[in-house]
């Protein structure tokens, strides 16, 4: 008989698209949870909003995008959330929360700011609309071609939701979609600013930057033999 050590134990990595999957899997997970407690409790959940320019409904900045109207409304964000969070995340799990958190800072803060009084924004699409803008633009900052293709295809499949950053029916918080999508631009260029600042440091980037007093003219005059001088060729 043998005694496990404990030194054997399995310690590898799962892949990167399972942790994804995993992690928005589990985020959507909690989000049929806290509707299902607000359709038990006779609590309202949904109070927990975002209420423009009260002390209270600030609060709703932590509290909105994990709060539905009904099943309805959490149904229509089910799939836009597991795909482009899944996207998100695929990128590496801390800068795809990392956009998350800058998102839903700046969507909460933004309608808390903006939306009109007497109203309570919640719902996980401001999110959604930070991802998607997110996807898109990240290739323009960081300037990789993978990048920039899966942003032209998220455009191609979900471009038609961005008409939902204009006002339309009253009950639908185009505030959340507008600064949702503010964040997700927001959080793109924020998170690449480790690739601008590669690009500045390569040797193509220096050679860029390079000024005329590095390599001052040559005098040809002065200096007719220098291997330096291209000669003068009649027309």
């Amino acid at each position: 008989m043998t005694i496990p050590s404990g030194t054997g134990a399995d310690t590898r990595i799962r892949p990167i698209w399972q942790r994804a999957g995993l992690w928005i899997g589990g985020f959507v997970a909690m989000l049929y949870g806290i509707e299902t407690v607000d359709a038990v409790l006779p609590a309202d959940l949904d109070a927990a909003g975002v209420e423009p320019r009260t002390a209270d409904g600030l609060w709703g900045v932590l509290f909105a995008p994990i709060l539905h109207a009904d099943w309805a409304h959490l149904t229509a964000n089910t799939v836009p959330a597991l795909v482009l969070g899944f996207l998100v995340l695929l990128s590496g799990i801390g800068r795809g929360l990392a956009a998350t958190a800058i998102i839903w800072v700046v969507a909460g803060v933004g309608t808390w700011l903006i939306a009109g009084s007497g109203e309570t924004h919640i719902g996980a699409s401001s999110l959604i609309f930070g991802w998607l803008t997110y996807l898109i633009v990240r290739g323009v900052f960081t300037r990789k071609a993978g990048q920039i293709l899966l942003g032209v295809v998220v455009l191609f499949l979900y471009g038609g939701m961005l008409w939902g950053v204009l006002p339309s029916e009253p009950w639908i918080s185009w505030e959340g979609h507008f600064f949702g999508a503010v964040g997700g631009v927001l959080a793109a260029w924020a998170l690449s600013a480790d690739a601008r600042r590669a690009r500045r440091t390569t040797p193509l980037g220096r050679a860029a930057l390079t000024t005329r007093a590095d390599n001052p003219p040559i005098d040809r005059a002065k200096w007719p033999n220098d291997p330096r001088v291209t000669p003068s060729r009649p027309l």
